[in-house]
C-alpha cells in the first residue's frame, strides 16, 4: 500500500493541538516538518476558519511559508491553521490533508477530518475517535519504565501520577478550588504513596506554590520545569493518575496507561467536557478526586494507530484515483 513519505504540521503553538497531531506523523514514520502559524488579534481568532490568509505566513528555519515543494501529507489543528489548511489543497491538490478536532467550516479544505465523539461530527470524510492521538504508544512507555529517573524508581508504592493543568477557557481555579486541591494533594502524600507530579503553564501561581510546599517531603516528586519533561516516565510508572479535569487532552493521556484515573474538576465546565468524560467512563475507570483511590485497571485507551492506519488508507485511496484518471 503506497504511503505518504513527507508532511508538513501546521501548528499553532498549544501543546495540546501539536503532540497528537506528533503521535501520529511519528507512528507514520513520516519525514515532517512543523510550520508554525503566527498569533491572530481577536476578530482574526473568531473569523478565522471562514476567512483568507489575511497576508499571514507561515514559518519554518530555511523554507519559504506555503511555497512548493509540497508535502504528501498536511496535517493540522487549531482554529487559527484552518485557512492555512485550505491555502495548502488549494495550491496542492494532490496534497491529502488532515484536520484535528472540529474545524467549525466545511470550507477547511480537509480530505480527512479526525474528531472526538463529543464533537459529534459525522460525515464521509469525519472519523470518530474516543480519545485524541498522542505519542504515548505502548513502546515508549516501555522504555520510559526501564529507563526511568532513579528520583522516581525509587519512590514508594502506590505511585501515583499527578498532573495539574490551570485556568482555560472553559475552567477557573478558585480560591476555594486551589485549596480543596492542594488539601487533597497534601492528604494523599500523608498516605505514604509516591507521587509524580506535573504543573502547567496554566497553572494558577497559588496553587504552584502550595503544591510546591507540599513537595518538600520525600515521598513527593515535582518536575522542576528543567530538562526533558518526565511525563511519560509518570504515566509508565503510575498505580494511579490524578489529572485535574481542564484539559481534555490530559484527561486522554491518563487513558492510555489502562490506570484508574481520578479527576478533579475545578470550577467552571463545558458540555462537551461531560460528554467526553461519558465517553470516557463506558472503556475506561474513573472517578472524583478527593476520593477512593485504586480501581479496576482496563485495556489501554488509544486511538493512535487507528488513525495512522486511516490516513495510509485513504491517502492510498485517494493515489490510485488520482493515477486512474490520467
Amino acid at each position: 500500500m503506497s504511503a505518504p513519505k513527507s508532511a508538513w504540521i501546521l501548528s499553532d503553538g498549544k501543546q495540546g493541538h501539536l503532540s497528537p497531531m506528533l503521535g501520529v506523523a511519528e507512528l507514520l514514520g513520516v519525514d515532517y516538518e512543523i510550520r508554525n502559524v503566527p498569533p491572530m488579534r481577536a476578530i482574526g481568532r473568531l473569523i478565522s476558519p471562514f476567512s483568507g490568509l489575511f497576508g499571514a505566513r507561515l514559518t519554518q528555519a530555511g523554507a519559504a511559508p506555503l511555497d512548493p515543494p509540497y508535502p504528501d501529507l498536511c496535517i493540522a489543528s487549531g482554529r487559527r491553521t484552518v485557512s492555512y489548511l485550505r491555502s495548502v489543497k488549494a495550491a496542492s491538490p494532490d496534497t491529502f490533508c488532515v484536520y484535528f478536532m472540529d474545524p467549525r467550516s466545511a470550507r477547511a479544505g480537509a480530505d480527512l477530518v479526525v474528531s472526538q465523539h463529543h464533537d459529534g461530527l459525522t460525515g464521509d470524510r469525519v472519523v470518530q475517535v474516543r480519545t485524541a492521538p498522542h505519542r504515548f504508544s505502548a513502546e515508549r512507555l516501555e522504555r520510559a519504565r526501564q529507563t526511568a529517573r532513579a528520583d522516581l524508581t525509587a519512590l514508594p508504592r502506590p505511585r501515583v501520577a499527578v498532573l495539574v493543568g490551570g485556568n482555560s477557557r472553559h475552567h477557573r481555579f478558585t480560591r476555594s478550588d486551589v485549596q480543596r486541591l492542594s488539601a487533597a494533594i497534601a492528604d494523599l502524600a500523608r498516605t505514604g504513596a509516591g507521587l509524580m507530579v506535573t504543573l502547567s503553564r496554566r497553572t494558577p501561581r497559588p496553587l504552584a506554590q502550595a503544591i510546591e510546599t507540599i513537595a518538600e517531603s520525600e515521598n513527593v516528586y515535582l518536575w522542576d520545569g528543567s530538562g526533558e519533561n518526565p511525563i511519560a516516565e509518570y504515566l509508565a510508572l503510575a498505580d494511579d493518575i490524578v489529572v485535574t479535569g481542564d484539559s481534555i487532552s490530559m484527561m486522554g493521556e491518563a487513558a492510555t496507561t489502562g490506570r484508574p484515573i481520578h479527576i478533579f474538576q475545578p470550577s467552571g465546565g463545558h458540555r462537551k467536557f461531560d460528554r467526553f468524560l461519558n465517553s470516557l467512563g463506558e472503556v475506561a475507570t474513573i472517578g472524583p478526586f478527593p476520593g477512593p483511590m485504586g480501581g479496576n485497571g482496563y485495556p489501554r485507551v488509544d486511538a493512535t494507530p487507528f488513525v495512522a492506519e486511516t490516513i495510509r488508507e485513504r491517502y492510498a485511496q485517494q493515489l490510485a484515483a488520482r493515477r486512474e484518471s490520467r
